[in-house]
C-alpha cells in the first residue's frame, strides 16, 4: 500500500464526519502514540461490518481515544450497544469528552481497567468482538472472549501483521511481536473458528465462530 494508493482509496470512500476528523487530529496533537487510532479507512470498514452483520452487542478491547468505538456505534442497529474496555485511565477524560460529543454516545459503554480482569465479569453474549489491545496478550484475550461470542458471531483482531515483523528476522523478536505470532499460529490451527487475514493497514484477522 503506497501513500498515493491509500490517498486514492480515501478519496473514493465515505468521508469521516466532523467529530471523527477532530478526534483523529486531536489524537495526533496530544498523544504520544497516535498511530494506534483506527483512522478513516479502518473506521469505515468497521462501520460496514456492522451494516452487514447487524450486531446487537459489540465488545471492544482497547478503546484508546474512541475512534473505533464511535465507528462501530455508528453502524449499529437501533438498540445496539458497544462495550469498550481501555486500560489507560490517564486518557479517560480525553476519550469520554469525545464520545460524549457523538449522537451515538448512548450506544457506548466505556469500562476503564484491564480487559483480562473485566471480560470474565461480563454477562452479555456478543455478536462481534474487536481486539485491539496489548499485543502480548492477544491469545489470552481470544480465549477469554470466545465463550462470550454467540455461535456464528465474529472476532476481529487488529495489527496481526504487525508492520511485517511476523516474517522478519526470527532472532530479533520483541514481546509484542511474539504475542502476535503466538496468536496467529494458534488461530491457524483452531478448528472452532474459520479465519482469514486481510492485508489492511497493519493486518486485520476476521474469525467466524462455528455453531
Amino acid at each position: 500500500m503506497t501513500l498515493e494508493l491509500e490517498e486514492y482509496i480515501l478519496n473514493h470512500i465515505d468521508p469521516e464526519d466532523e467529530l471523527l476528523a477532530s478526534l483523529d487530529r486531536d489524537t495526533h496533537l496530544y498523544h504520544l502514540r497516535p498511530r494506534m487510532v483506527s483512522g478513516h479507512l479502518q473506521g469505515r470498514i468497521l462501520k460496514m461490518f456492522c451494516r452487514m452483520i447487524r450486531p446487537r452487542r459489540i465488545l471492544e478491547l482497547g478503546t484508546f481515544t474512541g475512534y473505533s468505538a464511535l465507528c462501530l456505534a455508528e453502524g449499529l442497529i437501533e438498540g445496539g450497544e458497544v462495550h469498550t474496555i481501555e486500560i489507560d485511565d490517564e486518557i479517560e477524560d480525553f476519550t469520554r469528552a469525545h464520545l460524549d460529543r457523538s449522537p451515538f454516545r448512548d450506544r457506548i459503554k466505556l469500562f476503564i481497567g484491564d480487559a483480562i480482569e473485566i471480560v470474565p465479569t461480563l454477562t452479555d453474549l456478543y455478536d462481534i468482538v474487536f481486539i485491539d489491545a496489548n499485543k502480548r496478550d492477544y491469545l489470552k484475550y481470544y480465549e477469554l472472549v470466545l465463550p462470550k461470542v454467540r455461535p456464528e458471531g465474529f472476532i476481529l483482531a487488529d495489527n496481526t501483521l504487525w508492520d511485517g515483523k511476523v516474517i522478519t528476522d526470527p532472532h530479533s523478536r520483541d514481546a509484542q511481536t511474539i504475542g502476535i505470532e503466538r496468536f496467529n499460529d494458534f488461530i491457524a490451527g483452531d478448528s472452532r473458528v474459520e479465519k482469514v487475514i486481510l492485508p489492511l493497514r497493519d493486518g486485520l484477522t476476521i474469525l467466524w465462530k462455528k455453531p
